[in-house]
């Protein structure tokens, strides 16, 4: 595993790499929620890391990866190693499919070679950058298109803006908490208490301004909504939603 900061268009972005860049491999590009960070890719990196050896024996060596993949695990603005710009249009899901795509071109990633995934606010962001023609596929978990009445985009973006100001004012440790008890999460409960320490320690890195513009900038208030350029999205897609999920099954 390799952690690096990369310039791209006037910003710095956090990016985690496994396994060694070579023309003949494949590439997994991986887009992480809102309040995450590349870091929480790592696990699954090394679970896809761990290919059989010539005995039968799993390779589960940080930065071990299956033959012939590239896996790459990006910050978003605002979380992570990436920069948290203090103006929220900077933050915009345009701005975001520019950055990811410039990233990648950075990274030595042509257009065709990589598959995309992403979860959540990442999976939006992902389902956004799909329609720029330049990956081979496209995997969303948990991901919707975008709210299609517009009084709803609105009443959405307002809700954000609440919480991006509470944000601000209250700061991360307290917002965390908060996030932490919303029922979206509560399947959380479930996981060991290590795994849950790490990902509360993992939302306790990001900083109040960078997750108050990220609502402000690339919130389910202000996406475009795709429900009617879906048709025309022809690569191949997966669609991943946990079972618990009940609203995401069906939006999938």
């Amino acid at each position: 595993m390799e952690s690096q900061r990369i310039s791209v268009n006037g910003i710095h972005m956090g990016v985690m790499l496994y396994g060694e860049s070579d023309e003949r491999q494949q590439t997994l590009v991986l887009l992480h929620g809102f309040t995450g960070s590349a870091a929480n890719w790592a696990n699954l990196c090394r679970r896809l890391g761990s290919t059989p050896d010539a005995m039968g024996t799993p390779d589960t060596r940080v930065g071990a990866t299956p033959k012939g993949m590239r896996l790459i695990a990006l910050d978003m603005l605002g979380h992570g190693q990436s920069d948290a710009p203090t103006d929220p249009a900077r933050y915009s899901i345009e701005h975001c499919q520019a950055d990811i795509l410039a990233a990648l071109e950075t990274l030595g990633v042509r257009s065709g070679e990589a598959t995309l995934l992403g979860y959540s606010m990442g999976g939006r962001i992902a389902l956004y950058t799909a329609f720029s023609g330049f990956f081979r596929a496209l995997i969303l978990e948990s991901v919707s298109s975008g709210l299609a009445v517009s009084s709803e985009r609105e009443q959405r973006r307002q809700s954000d803006n609440v919480l991006a100001a509470r944000i601000e004012r209250e700061g991360v440790v307290a917002f965390v908490n908060y996030w932490e008890q919303l029922p979206l999460f509560a399947s959380q409960n479930s996981l060991p208490l290590e795994t849950r320490a790490t990902l509360r320690m993992q939302r306790l890195n990001n900083s109040a301004m960078g997750l108050a513009n990220s609502l402000r900038g690339v919130g389910t208030g202000v996406q475009p909504a795709l429900h009617e350029q879906l048709s025309t999205l022809t690569l191949p897609t997966l669609l991943l939603a946990g079972e618990l999920d009940n609203k995401f099954c069906q939006i999938a």
